[in-house]
């Protein structure tokens, strides 16, 4: 079990909070796509981990938009 510390996370997004952040959004993402459940596979969190701190994930910041009332 591959363990990630707060630092691997910091090092790639910025702060850890938005590395935990864009992974877990990456991980809902990619629980949308139909797998195997034959296969003894990662939990897709580890993977969007995995993911994020190798390099292969890249993301960007959107800022909200507000709404007029």
């Amino acid at each position: 079990m591959h363990v990630f510390t707060p630092e691997n996370v910091a090092d790639r997004a910025g702060t850890k909070y938005l590395g935990v952040l864009a992974a877990a959004k990456f991980a809902r993402f990619i629980n949308d796509f139909p797998r195997d459940r034959s296969l003894d596979e990662k939990k897709l969190t580890t993977r969007a981990l995995e993911s994020l701190v190798s390099g292969d994930l890249n993301f960007r910041l959107v800022r909200r938009r507000r709404h007029e009332t």
